[in-house]
């Protein structure tokens, strides 16, 4: 996967728990802390800063991986109209690296809960 390198890998597996202990992609973003903070009331949705909570190292090695993602060589592979540029061109790049380590942190949990393989987005469709 762009953006998760071994060392990424690794800590996932020593640090992280087991993927099952998870039901959705998103607990275990949330679990990373790498989900906004709800200040919702009657109805209205209100999203604030990221909340930081849960394990430290493995949220800073994702956003690391995202923002290299993001650099100067990275930026080659990203598709004109896809999300990750759609996002670009809107949003602060930090705001995105955080967006694109939630979206990883998904994808990772995805791939261990079904036993499966990185597949790229674009290439399957």
């Amino acid at each position: 996967m762009p953006g998760v390198g071994p060392l990424t890998a690794i800590a996932i597996e020593a640090f992280g728990p087991d993927m099952v202990h998870f039901k959705t992609g998103r607990d275990f973003a949330a679990w990373l802390g790498l989900v906004p903070k709800q200040h919702s009331s009657g109805g209205k949705e209100r999203l604030g800063r990221m909340t930081k909570a849960g394990q430290a190292d493995i949220r800073r090695l994702l956003i690391i991986g995202a923002m290299s993602r993001l650099n100067w060589l990275g930026m080659r592979s990203v598709t004109e109209g896809s999300w990750l540029s759609r996002m670009l061109a809107r949003k602060p790049k930090m705001l995105v690296a955080i967006a694109l380590a939630n979206k990883m942190a998904r994808q990772i949990w995805a791939m261990l809960t079904k036993h499966e393989d990185y597949q790229d987005p674009e290439l399957a469709s």
